[in-house]
């Protein structure tokens, strides 16, 4: 299955070094080593010529709708291109470009053939053996020089989570129509190949002659994939039709995959609306993300009588951090000791019990629910990590990991916000006339933007509180573009974000965390991070030769990030809450590392008749 392929956003010390004295292509591919597929540390569970994933169900049937939002906090889209920094892009455009190579829903990051037959490296140089018969939607094949245009494309002009990651890859070229040759500078890191083989796309470069690549459009552009696009309403929803004759149909990475002729993505101007419209009937899958609406609003007669089912599956990804991430790049939170006062404002406690119906619990670590988040005092291992930037690192990092308080769960912790205020005084903000002050007399605000009404009863008790502080905290709601606009910019005091990486995270560290990803715009270090000892960690992390010593990096890592106080910390679960008509079919194994729906299930008729729901 091909998941979503973008973005569900300088200085390297001489423990970054050490990536250069590791392998520089994955441990699957040697030196004349020509392979079915490939992952970041080489253990690959499937055979070649393997019959079909074993979460799958090959002989699914085909036909009807999946319909739902997908993200439920995308509340509009005005562009068909998902790779560049322009416009706002619709869900789902992965659907209808094909990769040179497809993620297996039950390793941690193997990838199997898709374009590409098999893969081989020769040191710096990557070669990908396409295969035969491949071609985009209007018959036009599909050739080795189309996937060389498009990497190069990608690096020249894509969105900068893409081109910043592809600076290390200095040429794609095609030798035939079925060779592609990549080379590396030599100072590409481990999982370059794999974000290359099984994160981009594969365009035509006949169409993109003909089209601007670099501005955001309506017009459906040409692909290769399982589904191209269908019927659609500008910010209101969008249709991918299944291809019938799709040149990949009947490859085993394929089999079980794709069933349903039509995927419907549809879009509602808030939370509440989506609900509602769910309840009615106009879309047939959501997945819950809201704890209140889960616990109290799945009441209504479709679900009472069994025409709407609800299904909880565990989760088993790493939830990653979600939380109010402060930009650093302003003054007032430069300082730690404030960001820190910040965080000790937030009840979580009392936000859980008594508006998540304690269905949540607290995220502390950026790599939460899995084996990299940090835990109590440094290991050895992750000492020795540490060691080289002791100097440089505040003492709390070689000592218990920083982690979010527990309150008394009043919603107004006394003994929590008299620390907070001692914070704010050492950082010199000092109380004059009610307010927080500088030695400059400028007030201490912080603004919470966002776009969605719904979030607006989980803010206004941590504004309370933090007004307590004598801090002038206020909530800032805005439309949808303008919101993507302001934080594309970085135009923003706080607002909620949440980051999940991979079981092995790799370039994408960078873009999340990194010196060079500071001021990109449009990228993921929204707190502006620029921390010599970060890009150091995030290096070792992702050239780690075992996934033993990732582990350990990442745990280094962790602990750096979180003592630095960057964001405060929210809520997760490690399950998913899953509500549909109950029209629909899946396979009796789940893919571990995801929910199924839409890519393995498919429509069941004798159950829709029952309902009077048609395909």
């Amino acid at each position: 299955m091909k998941g979503p392929t973008l973005f569900s956003r300088r200085q390297t010390l001489s423990l970054a070094g050490a990536a250069l004295a590791l392998p520089l292509l994955p441990q699957a591919l040697r030196a004349g080593d020509q392979r079915h597929g490939m992952s970041f540390f080489g253990d690959l569970k499937y055979p070649a010529g393997f019959p079909h994933f074993n979460y799958v169900e090959p002989g699914a049937p085909k036909g009807g709708t999946f319909s739902y939002i997908g993200e439920s906090s995308v509340l509009t889209f005005d562009s068909l291109n998902a790779y560049i920094l322009k416009g706002n892009p619709a869900q789902g455009l992965n659907l209808i470009f094909d990769t040179l190579m497809t993620r297996a829903l039950d390793e941690p990051d193997a990838l199997y053939g898709l374009l590409a037959e098999s893969v081989e490296s020769d040191g710096n140089r990557l070669t990908f053996h396409l295969r035969d018969g491949a071609y985009f939607h209007d018959g036009s094949a599909l050739t080795a020089e189309d996937a060389a245009f498009s990497l190069m494309l990608l690096k020249e002009k894509g969105h900068p989570l893409i081109s910043q990651n592809l600076r290390e890859m200095s040429e794609a070229r095609a030798r035939d129509t079925r060779t592609l040759e990549i080379s590396f500078t030599g100072e590409q890191t481990r999982d370059l190949p794999l974000f290359i083989a099984g994160g981009l796309p594969v365009f035509s470069k006949t169409w993109y002659s003909e089209h601007d690549f670099a501005e955001s459009s309506l017009t459906p552009p040409l692909g290769s994939g399982p589904y191209k696009i269908g019927p659609l309403r500008a910010g209101r929803s969008i249709t991918y039709e299944r291809v019938a004759d799709y040149w990949a149909r009947d490859l085993n990475v394929n089999a079980g995959h794709w069933n349903f002729d039509r995927i419907r993505y549809e879009y509602f101007r808030d939370r509440t609306a989506q609900f509602e419209a769910f309840a009615a009937g106009a879309y047939h899958f959501r997945e819950e993300f809201t704890s209140r609406t889960w616990a109290t609003q799945y009441d209504f007669p479709a679900v009472k009588d069994g025409r709407v089912q609800l299904l909880t599956l565990p989760d088993n990804r790493p939830s990653g951090a979600q939380g109010w991430f402060l930009n650093t790049r302003r003054d007032k939170f430069k300082d730690v000791r404030v960001r820190e006062a910040l965080g000790l404002a937030f009840d979580f406690e009392w936000t859980n019990r008594n508006l998540f119906y304690d269905l949540y619990k607290r995220t502390a670590s950026y790599f939460e629910n899995s084996p990299m988040k940090a835990e109590g005092e440094p290991t050895a291992a992750e000492l020795a990590l540490l060691a080289p930037f002791r100097d440089a690192l505040p003492d709390a990092v070689f000592g218990p990991v920083a982690t979010p308080p527990v309150s008394d769960g009043s919603g107004q912790d006394r003994a929590l916000l008299r620390r907070a205020g001692e914070l704010l005084d050492q950082a010199g903000w000092r109380i004059e006339r009610g307010q927080r002050r500088n030695a400059q007399g400028e007030a201490l605000t912080v603004e919470f933007l966002d776009d969605e009404p719904t979030f607006e009863r989980i803010v206004a008790p941590y504004v309370k509180n933090l007004k307590l502080l004598g801090i002038e905290a206020r909530i800032r709601q805005i439309d949808s573009a303008q919101f993507q606009e302001r934080m594309k910019s970085y135009d923003f005091d706080a607002s909620v974000r949440r980051f999940s990486l991979s079981l092995t995270p790799g370039i994408e560290m960078r873009a999340y965390w990194s010196s060079e990803f500071a001021d990109v715009s449009g990228g993921n270090n929204l707190s502006g991070i620029a921390d010599p000892a970060v890009d150091a960690l995030i290096e070792k992390a992702i050239a780690a030769a075992t996934r033993e010593e990732q582990v350990v990096a990442a745990r280094a890592l962790d602990r750096v990030l979180r003592a630095g106080y960057y964001w405060i910390p929210q809520w997760y679960k490690a399950s998913h809450h899953m509500a549909f008509w109950d029209i629909f079919g899946w396979p009796e194994s789940q893919p571990t590392y995801d929910r199924g729906a839409p890519a393995t299930w498919w429509f069941d008729r004798e159950k829709a008749d029952k309902l009077g729901i048609k395909d």
